[in-house]
């Protein structure tokens, strides 16, 4: 299979790598980065947690007493499951999935259909029926979930134990413990979550996704999408969570929680890539958030996909939410995007794509200003996966981030790769993987590769569940055994107030999120050479279609020369299809000598952010010191 290209070297752990930093040959770090002093890898125990019964037959009826005889339900092959994070005891996880099968009313177990959110033991105990898993929403009373959405993103337990956010909701069973047998149905209410879009109050609010709950459970984070033109953008905000039981203005007119101060996390004043007259300003410090991903552990920063600042290279940055101090956590050549962040702000958990190679035949030259990136990052961000393959596992970070020869630890390691073992290729990770509140736990949550990712004219074969049931989604809880439980340390509550970001007001429009430049500009290197640049707009000039760079002797750190060019054309299909034509014939001497070079006739990739099928004709391929990376087939 394509990737397991770096597969085999994987087990590396932190191995010794030169201390400028390579895996399977890539380059992994800028070598100016600073090298503190990196830990050990450390034992990590890895075991499946208990979901509910399967069935085969999705049908009304389907989950007979034959597959759960204690009619609390069943779910389906793919049951849609999200993990979210622990309870406050440490010896519970919420999650969401999707019951099937169930019978008709007046049936008793005609209420485990849908999906729900769900709470599993993870000490190995049960709850008083024998079952090692609760369903909180099955049941609730129509009455008690007026305005509610569909419980399917990312369940997040406030400290109270009461409480769960997830989708654009908050599940709130009043004063029991979710995870006690005074939780019942009847005792739960599902209120919805408004913000607020419309100068007057009116209408419903706006489209939220991504919700993070900060630690002090006062305030939340999300991102919201945007419409210009022809194209799709996203910004992220902050705001305080305010309980309204009885609203007056916008809808839903129900008890709900309403968004109130809210600011847009983003700042004008900086971006990555500017321009000041003719000068091209490249700053890899910039404050620029591409889509918030939570915070930090304390509470103290966001942290955040961020704007590249190498060529064709996604990391996670974080961002103080007061000074508004930027902090690099990743720059390894994977895709790595989700990511939490433990209690006590030492250690982080990251998926990434680093261990498949899938990325580097656009990522593994180092050190190339972002410049092309302005028009093909929703592009290239979305060759991180195809479509239902995703290539993500997860990983164990420190505070500092990778660097020198540490590029963090697999999780998943150990295990001999086989079928349904625990570092099985084909089981992939989804967002987002959680710490438990002591600090010496992470659950994160895998789907299996299924068609059309895999079989027909895929080149890549399908393969069979060893799950119960042959479902394709599986809930895996990570042990830290050698470490000690960290004491609970409440969060004080934080500002509303973001200084460096914009104060939202309700029917204002957004910002252009990237600069607009059009015509000739000139990059200096910060140790020799140039990077002359040209850019052109669109016929409505709203966005940039074309990119040309020319480098000559071009460099930022002194070892590595960059020469060669760079051309590409981006237009658009639809709102979330772009068309782009590539050409590429770059060279990297130095310490490390690569080059990064397109067939004669181009690069042409087209692949929807949406499902993110790689189709591309033409080739674009990167090689360092003698060894090549090339794109995936097709559809792979």
């Amino acid at each position: 299979m394509y990737f397991s290209l770096l597969l085999a070297t994987v087990v590396l752990l932190g191995a010794n790598i030169p201390v400028e930093g390579t895996y399977n040959n890539v380059p992994i770090l800028e070598s100016k980065r600073h090298i503190s002093s990196t830990p050990k890898p450390e034992p990590i125990d890895v075991t499946e947690l208990p979901l509910p019964p399967v069935t085969a037959n999705d049908e009304e009826g389907g989950c007979t007493s034959d597959i759960n005889s204690r009619g609390t339900g069943c779910i389906g092959i793919s049951p849609n499951l999200q993990n979210g994070n622990f309870l406050p005891d440490g010896n519970h996880v919420t999650a969401t999935l999707n019951f099937t099968g169930a019978p008709a009313a007046p049936d008793e177990r005609s209420i485990y259909v849908g999906q729900q959110l769900i709470v599993v033991k993870v000490d190995g105990s049960t709850f008083p029926n024998g079952d090692a898993w609760k369903c909180l929403t099955c049941g609730v009373p129509a009455q008690n979930m007026v305005g509610s959405t569909i419980l399917d993103a990312y369940p997040q337990a406030f400290h109270d134990g009461k409480r769960v956010l997830v989708g654009t909701n908050i599940v709130d069973c009043g004063l029991a413990l979710l995870a006690s047998a005074d939780c019942t149905p009847d005792k739960i209410h599902i209120y919805p979550i408004r913000w607020n879009v419309q100068s007057n109050g009116t209408g419903p609010g706006g489209n939220i996704r991504e919700l993070r709950v900060h630690p002090d459970n006062v305030h939340l984070g999300f991102n919201a999408f945007t419409l210009s033109g022809a194209s799709m953008g996203e910004f992220s905000y902050f705001g305080r969570l305010v309980f309204n039981p009885s609203p007056t203005a916008g809808t839903p007119l129900t008890a709900r929680y309403d968004l109130v101060n809210v600011t847009m996390l983003f700042n004008p004043n900086q971006t990555v890539i500017g321009a000041d007259g003719d000068q091209l300003i490249f700053n890899p410090n910039a404050l620029r958030v591409g889509e918030f991903r939570g915070f930090t552990g304390r509470g103290n920063e966001i942290t955040y996909l961020g704007q590249p600042v190498e060529s064709c290279n996604f990391d996670v940055f974080a961002a103080d939410l007061t000074t508004g101090k930027v902090r690099r956590i990743t720059s390894d050549p994977g895709y790595t995007d989700p990511i939490d962040v433990s209690p006590d702000d030492k250690w982080q958990v990251i998926l990434t794509t680093l261990q498949s190679g899938r990325m580097l035949f656009l990522s593994a030259m180092r050190g190339v200003p972002p410049i092309t990136d302005l028009i093909t990052s929703a592009s290239t961000g979305s060759v991180r996966n195809n479509g239902q393959r995703r290539f993500f596992q997860p990983w164990l970070l420190d505070h500092d981030g990778d660097r020198g020869s540490y590029i963090g630890q697999l999780i998943n390691s150990a295990g001999d790769g086989s079928p349904g073992s625990i570092n099985d290729p084909n089981w992939n990770a989804g967002a987002d993987p959680r710490w438990s509140p002591d600090g010496t736990s992470i659950v994160y949550f895998q789907n299996l590769v299924k068609a059309p990712a895999c079989g027909g004219q895929n080149p890549l074969p399908c393969p069979n569940s060893t799950a119960p049931g042959g479902r394709t989604s599986r809930l895996m809880l990570a042990r830290l055994t050698s470490r000690q439980p960290l004491p609970a340390q409440p969060v004080t509550p934080v500002s509303d107030e973001v200084p460096w970001g914009i104060p939202y007001v309700p029917g204002s429009s957004p910002p252009s999120a990237l600069p607009l430049l059009e015509g000739n500009y000139t990059l200096k290197g910060n140790v020799s050479g140039t990077a002359h640049a040209s850019f052109t707009l669109d016929s409505t000039k709203s966005s940039i279609s074309s990119v040309a760079v020319i480098y000559s002797n071009y460099s930022d750190d002194g070892i590595n020369r960059l020469n060669g060019f760079e051309n590409v054309t981006a237009t658009p299909v639809n709102l979330t299809l772009i068309h782009l034509d590539w050409f590429s014939d770059l060279t990297s001497t130095g310490k490390s000598n690569s080059t990064k070079v397109s067939s004669p006739d181009g690069f042409h990739l087209e692949i929807d952010q949406l499902y993110n099928f790689f189709n591309a004709n033409g080739t674009l391929e990167t090689m360092v010191d003698g060894v090549i990376f090339k794109q995936p087939p097709n559809g792979a």
